[in-house]
């Protein structure tokens, strides 16, 4: 199951990037007071996948339909959670590392299969494009933040809240800003690095932004992880300032200076990671 101390890169996309029975569903769901605020989200999530992969065991079951929901500038944003997905993601991390016997009886080769089709058709975006059709709107990291995430967001769309009761970090960007600043860090890896795994990482994200309407919102939240970091911490952090920093030195050519970036990132997410083994 994925960690509630995880972060989250999300896409809300406009109504009209959705077919017109999905339009009318969201529009009834937000007018009947429905919609999950992002600091419940997670937990439901996780009750949800774990509900739902304890009920037989043969097929994947239905789920309902829920969404984190947005306004901007009077339009309505929605960001469905497909947990269709979700559930077929935990029913193969399930077999991961474990004998076929034990893998066999806790998921059935059938609904194996099943979860794998339904992962693989939300991923291989043969049919993503076309009108209407279910995206994956959410990506989950846990125990940290992917440093190329830090890639589409700027340090001035920074959100900080740091009351007991409340405790949010994140930024919000147009999409066509986000994926601007991926094409820009793509170049520059591409010419400074070719095919490294960072390069192949910031590749894969920008694909995925291709997927939705260009007036969508796209959100880097550290949900969960500002339980583990204190006010300071919070405050200080500069990642994406970092990560820009880290691209201008290799446009430039200045090898060194963008390794000591990347060392001190990696060092800074490190120290988050190891947090997992504290008990």
């Amino acid at each position: 199951m994925p960690s509630l101390f995880a972060s989250y890169l999300r896409v809300y996309e406009p109504l009209t990037a959705f077919d017109r029975d999905r339009q009318i569903f969201w529009r009834r769901y937000v007018k009947e007071g429905r919609a999950v605020a992002p600091l419940e989200g997670p937990g439901r999530q996780r009750t949800a996948v774990i509900e739902a992969l304890g009920a037989g065991w043969t097929r994947l079951p239905d789920l309902p339909d829920e969404a984190y929901v947005l306004e901007a500038d009077d339009t309505l944003l929605v960001c469905p959670w497909n947990l269709r997905v979700r559930v077929a993601e935990a029913a193969l991390s399930a077999r991961d590392g474990v004998p076929p016997v034990l893998a066999d009886a806790f998921v059935p080769p059938i609904l194996a299969g099943q979860a794998k089709a339904v992962v693989e058709d939300f991923r291989s975006g043969a049919r993503v494009l076309e009108h209407g059709v279910p995206r994956l709107h959410e990506q989950i990291a846990t125990w940290g933040v992917p440093l190329r995430w830090f890639v589409f967001v700027d340090p001035a769309e920074r959100e900080l809240t740091v009351r007991p009761e409340r405790r949010v970090l994140r930024y919000r960007t147009e999409i066509s800003k986000a994926r601007r600043r991926a094409s820009r860090g793509l170049a520059v890896l591409r010419k400074s690095v070719g095919d490294a795994p960072i390069t192949e990482a910031v590749e894969e994200g920008a694909r995925w932004l291709e997927e939705f309407h260009p007036r969508s919102v796209v959100e880097l939240d550290y949900g969960g992880l500002t339980q583990l970091l204190p006010d300071e911490a919070l405050a200080e952090d500069d990642s994406p300032a970092l990560v820009a920093e880290g691209l201008a030195g290799l446009s430039r050519g200045d090898a060194e200076a963008a390794t000591e970036v990347y060392e001190k990132l990696v060092a800074r997410w490190r120290a988050v990671q190891l947090l997992e083994r504290c008990n």
